[in-house]
């Protein structure tokens, strides 16, 4: 069975254009990569947790700063891998340098016995839409369409 993440896309209008809070993993696998590498800041939902509070709770886990605002859906997609992401929209601002993301272990190098942390995430940034739309994963670029429609009606 697919897993399920879910996740927040907070965003701002910097003068009067809005901007998406992009989030780079970090760990070896993703150091050299930029485009088409980006995501939302998103994690898996424990045993009976609600997508919400999931969004919530791993936004802070990985950004460090507590999710506070109203969330408005922006629906479920799967992504390439099989994995499905509940996200959310959330107007807020955020300053990169303010960046605490937790730590995973791995083993590196690969079958070396030896044990590194890395950050889950390992940088953030604002972005326009059109940048945007370059540095996401291909399976989230939805969600910018989705936020973007969102805006225009109003949110």
């Amino acid at each position: 069975m697919p897993l399920t993440s879910a996740g927040i896309l907070m965003y701002r209008l910097h003068g009067g254009v809005p901007q998406v809070l992009l989030a780079h993993p970090g760990g070896p696998f993703w150091r050299h990569r930029d485009e088409g590498a980006w995501m939302l800041p998103k994690g898996e939902l424990l045993p009976g947790e609600e997508a919400e509070s999931a969004a919530r709770r791993e936004f802070e886990e990985e950004l460090g700063v507590a999710a506070a605002g109203p969330l408005r859906p922006l629906g479920r997609l799967r992504q390439r891998g099989g994995k499905w992401v509940e996200a959310f929209a959330m107007r807020g601002d955020f300053d990169p340098a303010r960046l605490r993301s937790n730590v995973f272990e791995l083993e590196w190098p690969p079958h070396s016995g030896r044990m590194a942390c890395f950050p889950e995430i390992d940088r953030v940034a604002w972005c326009a839409l059109a940048p945007a739309r370059v540095k996401i994963l291909p399976s989230q670029a939805a969600l910018l369409d989705r936020l973007e429609a969102g805006l225009a009606g109003g949110w």
